[in-house]
């Protein structure tokens, strides 16, 4: 073995790719047992997607209302569309109490009640006020406060890594091969355990409130590596978008009383969702202000409507909500004290993704057999929690607590486990990919790139049809194409972006393609999913999960998966 090749060959218990809320969820639970863990990601911890989360972690701790563990899971079904495994929102729901207490020791800085327990506010389609908030930086608070106790722990980081390639041979996981961005060169992994936790594909659409690294890679991997993703067409708009720039504005501020408003000033929600009003699930609000844009609604004909906090007063804006003021004063020098802010729907939050077990394992086929070693949680996981639409505030939960579960599961499997051999040539795929961009082509990436966002944008929308998808079919085909002639100019090693940015269109090809064929194939409105052609849930035909595969370059479907139903909650006509 050559000096360099040794250099980069790392032998590590268990590894997790990602270091959002579940990747470091997961690293701390695996740390705390004392086997060697190391966390990949491609940006320093603390700037991880999850730190965006601004609005509050879910769990019915009761402590301003009357609430229950059955209300919790009902809220999350009901949301869902009837399509979530009510198994896992059993599970879900009731570990949520402890993960939350868990932070709370942990230091988190959570907002109080005058009697100093843990304060929770008001979100779209909960019944009771649920959301255990810091502030508007929940997520930023609690991001930072994991990132500590890795440290502590001795977790490894393997910071500004771009993950190539998974290693599988016999359904059994042996690792992974990733490019140092910083230095440059292909690392080996070697591992028992690999956690795949690489968040959501928001970026695939040009109005998103993703984060630049929310590219998919986590998924591109999987179906590269010949396993399925499940329900990719379900892919959720949050209402309130700052407008054309898509950057979140937290739910929050609606759970603090904001409404949203069209050009006459009227409080719209009352006609699509007359009790539950701006706190409605983010589907039915989205659905609301795309209408009212498309009837000229929109506030001076244009394609946006208001959010308006202004009866909040500058006090409770200031102490609830600054994140959300500074957005609004940064980006559109609209101060939301004064004045109500443009907002639009924005590409949010992916409810598909990897299939996994209760036990976040991932599975290769509708049976659940899974792949041993290999691992999924937080928003590039599909168990399917939130089905075919997310409440908020059930994410951070979800992957804060799904990561600990996944992180338990692979102390156990670490513990009776050896290290595999690797395939033959592990690093092949990832250098084949490395050397064909460096040999150029006449295509440059972000051409390509800017034109799958936009028609993303243009055609898998708030609103989806027949003809649309089909454009946006033969439009990612077209780009796939495109891709293979694509070449980068920077030839060199360190902090090549211009390499990194091409990968990452390659994943976002990868499973656009997917989402579209997946959102062709299901006739039916559910939850995020909306067929202007096909505008009724169907339970008769389409209760029931998609797995696809690439397979001979063709995308292959897969319905045999059932949704796990419990008696007592049937579904029912969604109404808010």
């Amino acid at each position: 073995m050559k000096i360099e090749e040794a250099r980069n060959h790392h032998q590590i218990d268990a590894v997790i790719v990602g270091a959002g809320l579940a990747g470091l969820r997961a690293a701390l639970e695996v740390a705390k047992s004392g086997l060697t863990t190391a966390v990949i990601t491609k940006v320093y911890p603390t700037r991880s997607h999850s730190g965006g989360a601004q609005g509050g972690i879910a769990a019915a701790l009761a402590n301003v209302s009357e609430d229950s563990l059955e209300a919790h899971m009902f809220d999350t079904i009901k949301g869902s569309d009837y399509l979530a495994d009510q198994d896992v929102v059993e599970r879900f729901v009731n570990e949520a109490l402890k993960t939350v207490y868990e932070f709370e020791h942990m230091g988190v800085p959570f907002s109080r009640t005058k009697d100093g327990r843990i304060n929770q506010r008001p979100f779209g389609g909960h019944s009771q006020p649920r959301a255990c908030f810091a502030q508007d930086i929940t997520g930023h608070v609690l991001l930072h406060t994991l990132y500590e106790q890795c440290l502590r722990h001795n977790v490894l980081f393997f910071n500004e890594f771009q993950v190539l390639s998974l290693q599988l041979k016999d359904d059994v996981c042996r690792g992974l091969v990733a490019w140092d961005i910083r230095a440059g060169g292909l690392h080996v992994f070697q591992a028992k355990a690999v956690l795949l936790a690489t968040g959501g594909y928001g970026r695939a659409w040009k109005v998103t409130s993703n984060a630049h690294a929310n590219t998919g890679d986590g998924v591109a991997l999987v179906l590269e590596a010949g396993l399925p993703l499940e329900d990719m067409e379900f892919v959720q708009f949050h209402p309130t978008g700052l407008y054309k720039h898509g950057i979140l504005l937290s739910e929050a501020a609606r759970g603090e009383g904001a409404y949203i408003v069209n050009d006459a000033g009227e409080r719209f929600m009352k006609t699509y969702a007359a009790a539950k009003m701006e706190l409605a699930p983010r589907d039915v609000v989205s659905r609301a202000e795309q209408t009212e844009i498309n009837e000229g609604r929109g506030i001076q004909g244009q394609d946006y409507v208001y959010l308006d906090l202004r009866h909040l007063g500058k006090e409770k804006i200031l102490t609830r909500l600054p994140q959300i003021h500074d957005l609004a004063l940064n980006y559109l020098k609209v101060d939301a004290i004064t004045d109500p802010v443009p907002i639009q729907p924005t590409a949010h939050y992916s409810m598909g993704g990897i299939p996994a077990n209760l036990n976040t394992e991932v599975i290769k086929n509708a049976a659940g057999q899974a792949v041993k070693g290999l691992y999924t949680a937080g928003e590039a996981s599909c168990l399917s929690l939130h089905g075919a639409n997310r409440l908020g505030t059930n994410s951070l939960q979800d992957a804060a607590t799904f990561g600990r579960i996944a992180g338990s599961h692979m102390t156990d499997y670490c513990r009776r486990s050896a290290f595999a051999d690797l395939p033959a040539k592990p690093l092949e795929s990832a250098q084949a990919k490395i050397d064909r961009l460096f040999a150029g082509g006449k295509e440059r990436h972000a051409a390509i790139r800017e034109e799958l966002q936009v028609n993303m944008t243009r055609n898998m929308g708030v609103f989806r049809n027949q003809d649309d998808m089909l454009k946006m079919l033969a439009v990612v085909k077209e780009l796939q194409d495109r891709y293979r002639q694509v070449g980068v100019d920077d030839k060199g090693r360190a902090f090549n972006l211009d390499l990194i940015e091409a990968l990452e269109l390659e994943n976002l090809l990868s499973f656009s393609e997917v989402i579209v064929e997946g959102a062709l194939a299901r006739k039916e409105s559910r939850g995020a999913h909306f067929r202007s052609d096909f505008p009724r849930r169907d339970d008769g035909n389409w209760l029931k999960h998609t797995l696809a595969w690439r397979r001979d370059g063709k995308i292959v479907m897969d319905y045999s998966k059932a949704v796990v139903i419990y008696p007592q909650y049937q579904p029912q006509e969604r109404k808010y």
